[in-house]
């Protein structure tokens, strides 16, 4: 069923759980409808549209694995179908491999490439084909841009250290493509970094560790995920960004870290 064309609709990557699952209640609590998007944690995927519908009235979810060119494609299209139109893409998803300089592989650079980069690029071709044939080419009518697509990158841009090479090199190719997106999409689209710090613990950090690299900042503190969140927010619904990165991370980027925080 096509939605009201005063109703606005986003599609998040990696929205099962997680960074992406806070980021879509976020949105969906800010009235957006939400198309959630999963590879393989359907259990997840199918509380997030619940509690995502419960907030905004509607919610659908989409799986497609995005190392595949083939669905990343079919993405859009599908969601489009679903709710009628798109007007904003959040690129969540991610895959985070632990790689090094000594074991760096093609098939590891390849991995991350399409998952975090190329997905990410191909979505946003598709947002921009979509709105054109919405709302028709530039005009006086389209000076402020008409869609939007925010990008999660990782404050281990301005920070480097050598763990997760492969990761890391795939975000840099999305920091990169932010820029070119940017300029080649406009009027018609925005593209916005968010990269946040160390926000969530995972099977790599016990809680006490965490909290303690956490607290490893200027401020004292790094990223919530209500800090991304609205970080995310805010890049939505502020017009007039584009073509930039906000750093949400107390401040990490500023710190030299020899080692990931979870080689630390």
């Amino acid at each position: 069923m096509s939605a009201p064309s005063s109703t606005r609709t986003v599609l998040v990557t990696g929205a099962a759980k997680r960074l992406g699952r806070e980021i879509a209640l976020a949105l969906a609590k800010d009235g957006w409808q939400v198309a959630v998007h999963y590879r393989d944690s359907l259990e997840d995927a199918r509380k997030t549209v619940a509690d995502c519908a419960d907030l905004a009235g509607a919610s659908a979810l989409f799986r497609a694995n995005l190392t595949n060119e083939a669905a990343v494609r079919h993405l859009l299209p599908q969601v489009i179908a679903q709710f009628g139109r798109v007007d904003a893409i959040v690129n969540s998803a991610s895959t985070f491999e632990h790689d090094s300089a000594a074991s760096f592989s093609f098939a590891a650079m390849d991995k991350h490439m399409r998952s975090n980069a190329g997905a990410a690029i191909i979505l946003s071709q598709a947002l921009h084909a979509h709105v054109v044939g919405r709302d028709g080419p530039a005009s006086a009518q389209a000076r402020h841009p008409l869609g939007v697509v925010v990008n999660l990158l990782d404050q281990k841009l301005w920070n480097q250290n050598p763990d997760f090479f492969s990761y890391t090199l795939s975000k840099a190719a999305l920091e990169a493509a932010n820029t070119m997106l940017a300029l080649a999409l406009a009027p018609h689209l925005r593209v916005v970094g968010v990269a946040p710090g160390l926000t969530l613990t995972s099977h790599l950090l016990n809680h006490d560790k965490f909290e303690a690299l956490h607290q490893l900042s200027p401020l004292g503190r790094s990223s919530t995920a209500a800090d991304v969140a609205a970080t995310v927010k805010f890049a939505i619904d502020n017009q007039s960004i584009t073509g930039t990165t906000l750093l949400v991370d107390g401040g990490q980027h500023l710190m030299k870290f020899e080692r990931d925080f979870s080689m630390l």
